[in-house]
């Protein structure tokens, strides 16, 4: 017998134990149901591969769902109804039917923004896959993470208006862009709940001589705990403390040595904390 309360099913099953049927309750939270039929819901595109002639399987992130996959059968034609509108970084309303086996099916798509400009800029296409494969490897199941969807619509956003734009505040292009995307990265360790401990020694709780970090111990260490970590300056700690505390819009900058030891010290904690390593944040100029 199934009753439902709030967004939680619960189960209740018999338990003749004690020679009747006490009951025994199971709860399983929303986001495990999965009811076969039509599914209405906003999507990023993160990935397209071929498959067979004319279909691709697609990964799609979804606000309520999390990642999904779903093959769009016949996109490869010449007449398909879908038109461009299932690539890589468009942000779509997707129209998908659900059944009892893993892959959805795309019946229809509408475009809510297509980042026309970034299509335009190699770097910044780049910086998309990235930041796409990124989040598609980070949280890779259905579990939905809404607020993981709006900052990966943000950050697409940002790159498609920066896209083919020069230096900005004297800082090189790509100085700028990877200060970007390892904002970005920051703040997806965030919502992992993964985020660096930077206030005070990660080993002991020392909030002054930070020296190093380590992704062992989850973040800066001190003098006397920096054995097995790597040295990190102020420039570096002073840009993740800033990241994680500031809108996407408002980045810091940081000269590229910091910024290196930005990148060592997400995929450190990325190593030790998720057993995963992704590709760097930005391409090498």
């Amino acid at each position: 017998m199934l009753r439902r309360k709030d967004d939680v099913q619960t189960r209740v099953a018999p338990d003749w134990s004690r020679g009747r049927p006490a009951g025994r309750t199971i709860r399983c939270p929303a986001y495990a149901r999965s009811v076969p039929g039509p599914v209405k819901t906003e999507a990023v595109v993160l990935r397209s591969m071929r498959y067979g002639e004319a279909d691709r399987i697609l990964h799609l992130y979804t606000p309520a769902r999390g990642r999904v996959s779903a093959i769009a059968k016949g996109v490869r034609r010449a007449r398909s109804r879908f038109g461009g509108r299932l690539e890589p970084f468009f942000r779509i309303n997707a129209e998908l039917h659900e059944g009892r086996g893993e892959l959805l099916t795309v019946t229809g798509a509408q475009t809510v923004d297509p980042h026309a400009r970034l299509r335009a800029d190699a770097r910044a296409i780049d910086a998309a896959a990235r930041a796409c494969d990124a989040v598609g490897r980070l949280f890779e199941t259905n579990e939905p993470h809404p607020g993981v969807f709006n900052l990966l619509c943000r950050h697409l956003g940002l790159l498609d208006a920066q896209a083919g734009a020069g230096p900005a505040e004297g800082r090189p292009a790509s100085a700028a862009g990877r200060a970007g995307s390892l904002s970005f990265r920051l703040k997806l360790l965030l919502a992992a709940g993964l985020a660096p401990q930077l206030g005070a020694c990660a080993s002991c709780g020392e909030p002054d001589h930070l020296v190093g970090f380590s992704g062992a111990a989850g973040g800066v260490v001190c003098a006397a705990c920096e054995a097995g970590s790597f040295p990190i300056d102020e420039e570096a700690h002073g840009f993740m403390t800033a990241a994680l505390g500031r809108p996407l819009t408002e980045a810091p900058g940081a000269g590229e040595q910091a910024l290196g030891q930005v990148e060592r010290a997400i995929a450190a904690t990325l190593e030790h904390h998720a057993h995963l390593r992704l590709m760097p944040a930005f391409a090498a100029a």
